[in-house]
Formats: C-alpha cells, structure tokens, sequence
C-alpha cells in the first residue's frame, strides 16, 4: 500500500522491495544494455539519419528519468503497515462511494500514488480532490469534495478495505 503525507509516501515492505529491485536493475543491468545499443547504433555511421542511435538515446532518457523518479520516492519513503480496516478511509485502501447517495451509480477505486497504480482497478491520488474529500470519513458517511469547475460533489463511503493486490 501507498499512503502520502505531504513528502513522505508510506510504503508496505513488499511495495518497497519490489521499487528498491526495479531501480538496482535499471542501475544495472539495464543501463548495460542501453549502453551496449548506443554503441551499437554510433558504429552505423552518421548519427544524423540513424533512427537505432536516435531512438536508444530516448529509451536511455526516461529510464533515467524513472531512476530519478525510484530514487526521490524511496529516499522519503517510510516503510509501514497497511492501513487497518476500521472503516475510516485511508490511503492504501479500495474505497466503494456512491454519488449524491444514489446507490445505483457508484465508482471503486484504489487510494494511492501513481506508483501503485493497478491495471485491474482505478487508482486516484490521496492529493486528487476526491481522494482529499474522502480521507478520515467512515463507511456509512457523505464526503464533499471540489470539481475541478469549482462547485462542490457529494459523496457516500459504502466501503473501504485494505487493498489485497
């Protein structure tokens, strides 16, 4: 589970092993393999019309900008516990809202930062207006919270578990 306050972004031990290994591979291995590509694609020839050479040096770009990324997140990470299941919603948790308390349209969703994005349900920012208005309410409360046009939206928690993924 990803849960964020203010810098810090709280991390599960799992969530924070599997980040660590991605940023030592593409410390790694990874940066082997683009550098092996780049050298490849300069003995072509003129670096001008080489589409190899061009596009190798985008790859190698924004793996290190991901290594940035990895390396912010896990300096202010904090590793911890996900959040218990006392209905309050919280970050880290699949949280289940009706709209205007019709409980015919509702939205499930995962309370956490883009680096525990799932593809198998919607992740919303803790930071997002929705996630704001939700945080600390209870299951069985209305949550108001800011559209991006200004007016205020209405919201009732159905559910809020610990996410399982």
């Amino acid at each position: 589970m990803t849960q964020t306050s203010e810098n810090v972004t709280w991390l599960t031990q799992e969530a924070y092993n599997k980040l660590k290994a991605e940023l030592e591979y593409l410390t790694g291995p990874a940066r082997a393999e683009i550098s092996a590509k780049i050298a490849a694609a300069r003995e072509e020839g003129d670096l001008r019309e080489n589409g190899g050479y061009h596009a190798a040096k985008e790859e190698q770009g924004k793996q290190e900008l991901r290594v940035r990324q990895l390396t912010q997140l896990l300096e202010s990470a904090k590793v911890g516990e996900a959040p218990a299941a006392d209905g309050a919603v919280a970050p880290g948790m699949v949280v289940t809202i009706a709209f205007d308390g019709d409980e015919d349209d509702t939205l499930t969703f995962l309370l956490a930062s883009r680096e525990y994005a799932s593809t198998d349900i919607e992740t919303y920012s803790p930071q997002s207006p929705l996630g704001t208005g939700v945080i600390g309410h209870k299951v069985g409360e209305d949550a108001e919270y800011e559209l991006p046009n200004g007016k205020k939206a209405s919201v009732k928690i159905l559910k809020a578990e610990p996410y399982e993924g």
